[in-house]
């Protein structure tokens, strides 16, 4: 198993491939959502197998339906476990949201309304995972458009207690944070040091869309479709601060994907602001 280093990658998609493959140095390490592996062969994981021998590896699944009150998918996570053992991943990661519910499946991750039952639920999911897969995983931040009434715990609270109980890590997304603090009123920088930073296993930075409502709001939807934008970039940096380490950062932009060229620019970015937030500096 390769560590994932404290430098800054992007999401694998296959139009990458040839790229990587002539010049492995692009990266230390790679994400991919395991769910676009869970086969047995095929060009994918030969794919994958190769992009593997020359960087790190992190797992970011979106299928578990970890906040949903039915029991998991015992099919699901014994692909997954497939995956792990084949690709020893440094990480594996999912998100605090849900997806399915009596068969239905939807192609969106949920929210959840940050309560006792459902931290209780969560829980047993996460430790269900974690016993399958033998390690512990982290879990992401959501992005939300609306807040639910009788909420018991801030996102941050909720998640705390998720550490703690279930020993994970966090997966902190900046985007999906800031995005949520906008369109819920909030302030994004103030709710950093609510989260449990100390349990940061990554960082994810992304791009998102505004949408004009007809009442003349704006939504922010969390897209990945775009540069990051200097909001998220300013929040990087606050979170760099505030924790003063470096910390593995990927950048996602998963639709209308660009080249290697945009990718590493805002790679090294990320790179320069890692730097000059932990040496105290400012960073253009």
């Amino acid at each position: 198993m390769k560590a994932l280093p404290d430098t800054a990658a992007f999401a694998f998609k296959s139009r990458h491939y040839e790229e990587l493959k002539a010049n492995s140095a692009v990266c230390d390490w790679v994400e991919v959502h395991p769910e676009n592996y869970m086969q047995t062969s095929g060009v994918r994981l030969a794919q994958l197998e190769q992009v593997r021998n020359n960087a790190a590896l992190s797992l970011h699944g979106v299928g578990m339906s970890l906040a949903s009150e039915q029991s998991l998918d015992e099919s699901h996570l014994k692909q997954l476990k497939q995956m792990v053992d084949r690709f020893q991943p440094h990480s594996v990661s999912e998100h605090l949201a849900w997806s399915h519910w009596n068969s239905v499946y939807y192609n969106d991750l949920l929210p959840i309304p940050y309560t006792k039952e459902l931290l209780q639920q969560m829980c047993l999911h996460v430790e269900r995972v974690q016993e399958v897969l033998c390690r512990p995983i982290l879990i992401e931040n959501p992005s939300l458009l609306v807040r639910y009434r009788g909420n018991e715990y801030s996102e941050g609270e909720f998640l705390g207690e998720l550490v703690t109980r279930t020993g994970c890590g966090l997966l902190f997304d900046l985007n999906n944070l800031y995005v949520s603090s906008i369109n819920l009123s909030d302030n994004a920088f103030e709710q950093l040091a609510d989260y449990p930073l100390k349990s940061v296993g990554e960082v994810h930075l992304a791009g998102h869309s505004v949408e004009q409502l007809e009442d003349g709001t704006e939504l922010r939807i969390d897209d990945h479709g775009s540069e990051v934008c200097d909001p998220v970039w300013e929040l990087y940096r606050a979170f760099l601060q505030l924790t003063g380490c470096r910390v593995p950062t990927l950048i996602e932009w998963d639709t209308d994907t660009p080249g290697l060229d945009v990718l590493t620019t805002e790679m090294d970015r990320a790179e320069q602001i890692m730097a000059t937030a932990l040496a105290g500096g400012e960073a253009a």
